[in-house]
């Protein structure tokens, strides 16, 4: 799960990135709260969930962690395409925004339960594991 939220924050930095130069480059900036949001989010969240997935594997290989995967990663789009919509003035977009990040905070919180729940026994397995090689 760890990898996995990796390799998708990488993708968010490249997106952030082009969107970034591209806004700069055309002198238009109507994308800048698309932007902040891309690289937030997507590069930024995604990277520490994977990096902590990667680090506490016991919470990652939980149901908690699949449904905070999923709601994430389809909700972070799904908010990124009405922002986009906002930002070109169509009206359309803001109740397609409001569902995406109403996933993207559900599965925030449940990754918090996930990490309240099995941080202790991720380092405690963990440590067995190293005691017993």
């Amino acid at each position: 799960m760890g990898k996995t939220f990796i390799k998708i924050a990488v993708v968010y930095f490249a997106i952030g990135v082009l969107l970034g130069m591209t806004m700069g480059m055309i002198h238009d900036f109507r994308f800048t709260s698309l932007h902040a949001h891309v690289n937030l989010l997507g590069w930024v969240s995604t990277a520490v969930f994977g990096l902590i997935y990667s680090v506490y594997p016991y919470a990652a290989e939980t149901k908690l962690a699949k449904s905070h995967f999923w709601l994430h990663n389809i909700g972070l789009p799904v908010m990124m395409i009405g922002l986009l919509c906002e930002s070109l003035g169509i009206s359309a977009g803001l109740p397609v925004m409001i569902v995406g990040s109403l996933a993207v905070v559900v599965g925030t919180l449940i990754f918090m339960v996930n990490v309240l729940k099995n941080l202790n026994t991720s380092t405690v397995q963990r440590a067995n594991q190293d005691f017993k090689a």
